[in-house]
């Protein structure tokens, strides 16, 4: 209960030893009860809710997410407002059971989130496909409406053009250099490495190189990484 014990100093019978033990056991069970209780953030959580514990899982989690809405929620367990938000939150996820939302907790990833320049909670950031953030804000139980107007303007299903995109190059960048993420860490979408993958095995090189007389277009995919491949002319002698 976050006082210390205090046993007394003569125990005159068998009885006064047990009822004083009994009583240390039952102040014990209230303490773990209300530590449980208390831990909100862990509460109605729905199947499209995630908690991330590390600035690689986030970035992996962006890159994955394919055209769905993401949603990255930056809480705190000591902040009331986080607090008082949580069941709404909850509820416009089990509405919107399409778009994934990835919980924060600041005071675990305290660095990563000082990173990524959140200095307010609670907070939100919006993703999407290959159009990265889409927005980001801060809100309150009294301004619920913010949040509600950018899930009605982003969240209709679209289709990109590329593969997801995640976080900004510059914010790879400053959690490498700040030792969140591995420096020259493959970054990369499932839904790029498929397309990659398909590329080279559909291609001969060798084969095409030793054919004469022929003519072959190679056409290579933009790739997430903002690299785009021309589309090149292979002519035989």
């Amino acid at each position: 209960m976050g006082k210390p014990l205090v046993f007394p100093d003569q125990m005159d019978s068998k009885d006064s030893i047990t009822k004083a033990q009994s009583n240390f056991f039952v102040r014990a069970q209230a303490s773990i009860r209300v530590s449980r209780a208390l831990r909100w953030w862990e509460n109605t959580h729905k199947p499209n809710m995630r908690e991330i514990h590390s600035a690689q899982e986030l970035v992996y989690s962006l890159l994955n997410a394919g055209d769905k809405l993401v949603i990255v929620d930056f809480y705190s367990p000591g902040c009331g407002g986080c607090k008082a938000l949580h069941p709404k939150i909850c509820q416009l996820a089990e509405s919107n059971p399409n778009a994934v939302f990835l919980k924060v907790n600041y005071e675990e990833l305290k660095t990563m989130c000082r990173g990524l320049h959140i200095h307010v909670l609670p907070f939100f950031r919006f993703y999407r496909g290959a159009e990265g953030r889409l927005c980001s804000f801060s809100c309150t139980n009294a301004t619920i409406r913010k949040f509600k107007d950018a899930l009605a303007k982003h969240g209709a299903d679209v289709c990109s053009l590329g593969p997801a995109k995640g976080l900004d190059e510059s914010e790879l960048m400053t959690l490498a250099s700040i030792g969140e993420l591995a420096k020259g860490l493959h970054l990369k979408s499932s839904k790029e490495e498929r397309v990659e993958d398909f590329i080279v095995r559909s291609i001969d090189l060798p084969g095409v190189w030793s054919k004469t007389g022929n003519k072959t277009d190679l056409i290579k995919e933009e790739t997430a990484v903002g690299v785009s491949y021309n589309k090149t002319k292979l002519s035989g002698d």
